[in-house]
């Protein structure tokens, strides 16, 4: 299989080139020139598998320059028990008859991002020694609070790599950033950023198209890549937990044979939403994708009218991983869609020049035949937390949240029944103030580990001994920096 960039469908890399290098030249996102499918009967013997066999045969699938041997072993190392507190990373609750909550919370960093980013790290190694490239890969991240974590737990002390977090600094929670500033690891660096997520993001992707700037790592025997969802690495593994969401409803006999069902996400970048799109591609049954928003719902607006406008407001929010306005991953559907990287050039340019584009009338038909779009605003968020604990016992993070307020919109919106799959992103002691605030039913400040323990008191749920391990841990990265001046950031950090 090879892969082109949706700026640029005239080149083909092999998949190790595109987690390699992460981000195409010209700014494009490498995505598969074609993709592959599995048959009923495929699905039918991965339902008695488990999930580190289900994963190596997606990745099968999608990286065929990686051997079997290679490929397992990569996800043996990603997806031990230990790691993530079981034999099943990513297990379904079933709520309600037919409402099922994938929890996609139980690794190392308490967030979705670890079923990706405990596999990337190998993934890239392998594909450095097949790309026969021997320069340290410095890895640049832009975090809205999740990943920024994840990939730094990811790729501690991964020899030949150097990872760069760049994070909001008010734009993320008070535990996220502590989880952040804490990271233990030799070849890890965290920064602050004066602005919001998309200017960390913007910022990064700026630096990784600079010629200049690349030309300087090339001279110390460095060269960049991404662990954002934009490389292609972080966004395959993705693809599994939705294929494994499928085997498990057929193995506890929830779905017949090719019963369709929906699949609602909270999203802000748009990846973990696409990986659903493109499980959908490879035949799994989904209906429909929903597509959940918090106050900062440019995507919802995209889905439903066709403009993509980040002329707006931008708001800090208590699910602040959705706090986005420029959706990177969206130039990947898009690009899926429409067929033409004439098109996905000219959108994006002038995304970039006017801030917004209009996509053409069949795109916008096929939004609306895939994806149902919808948002939650604070109160609402809140509310579903306090529902959800007082009505079913569960104890839910506010992207969840989210989620399920939109998932109830949807069906009071059209009356669809089929089971669905509702993503779960995050442990809710990540958001403990917000959380406990919502059961409360009043605002809470104070010390965010009292807090925890006393969410914990409350609830009976137990804190993840990741979070209870960073209180009273100290504090290795301040560093503060103006937007403008990340560039220099990095070659300080790198000391070049």
């Amino acid at each position: 299989m090879t892969y082109q960039s949706t700026r640029n469908s005239a080149l083909r890399v092999q998949s190790s080139q595109a987690i390699m290098n992460g981000i195409s030249a010209e700014g494009g996102l490498f995505v598969p020139c074609e993709f592959p499918a599995f048959s009923h009967r495929e699905f039918a013997a991965m339902a008695g598998e488990s999930y580190i066999s289900c994963a190596v045969n997606v990745l099968e699938k999608f990286l065929t320059d990686f051997t079997g041997r290679e490929l397992a072993d990569c996800a043996s190392a990603a997806y031990s028990g230990e790691k993530f507190g079981g034999e099943h990373p990513a297990p379904l609750f079933e709520y309600k008859p037919g409402r099922f909550i994938q929890e996609l919370w139980h690794g190392p960093t308490c967030a979705f991002k670890d079923m990706a980013l405990q596999l990337l790290p190998h993934l890239l190694t392998a594909s450095v020694k097949k790309q026969q490239s021997k320069d340290t890969q410095v890895i640049l991240v832009a975090t809205s609070g999740d990943t920024g974590k994840a990939a730094l737990e990811g790729f501690r002390d991964v020899p030949g790599t150097k990872i760069m977090v760049f994070y909001p600094e008010d734009g993320v929670s008070v535990l996220q950033k502590k989880q952040m500033m804490t990271q233990e690891g030799g070849n890890v660096a965290v920064l602050a950023v004066r602005g919001n997520f998309d200017d960390a993001q913007t910022g990064v992707k700026k630096i990784f198209t600079d010629s200049e700037t690349g030309r300087r790592l090339a001279q110390s025997a460095m060269s960049f890549s991404s662990a954002n969802s934009i490389n292609w690495g972080r966004l395959v593994p993705q693809i599994v937990y939705y294929v494994r969401a499928y085997c498990d409803l057929i193995k506890a006999g929830k779905i017949t044979k090719n019963e369709r069902f929906n699949v609602v996400v909270p999203t802000g970048n748009f990846g973990n939403i696409l990986a659903a799109y493109y499980a959908k591609k490879m035949g799994v049954p989904v209906g429909r994708l929903i597509c959940a928003s918090n106050k900062n719902h440019i995507l919802t607006d995209f889905i439903n009218t066709g403009i993509y406008d980040r002329n707006r407001a931008f708001y800090t929010t208590m699910s602040p991983s959705m706090d986005i306005l420029i959706s990177s991953n969206l130039e990947r559907l898009i690009f899926d869609l429409c067929g033409s990287d004439q098109k996905v050039r000219d959108w994006m340019a002038q995304l970039s020049s006017e801030g917004r584009y209009e996509a053409d009338a069949p795109l916008k038909e096929k939004l609306a035949e895939g994806f149902w779009a919808d948002f939650a605003t604070e109160e609402q968020t809140a509310q579903v937390i306090y529902d959800m604990w007082k009505n079913h016992n569960y104890l839910c993070d506010t992207h969840t949240a989210v989620a399920l307020h939109v998932f109830d919109k949807y069906r009071e919106a059209t009356g669809d029944m089929r089971n669905t799959v509702i993503v779960s992103t995050a442990s809710p002691f990540k958001f403990t103030a917000n959380v406990l605030g919502a059961l409360k039913r009043e605002p809470q400040t104070g010390d965010e580990f009292a807090m925890a323990r006393e969410l914990s008191a409350l609830t009976g749920v137990p804190m993840p001994e990741p979070i209870a391990g960073l209180a009273g841990k100290p504090d290795r990265f301040t560093g503060v920096f103006d937007v403008a001046d990340m560039n220099r950031a990095v070659f300080e950090t790198l000391d070049m």
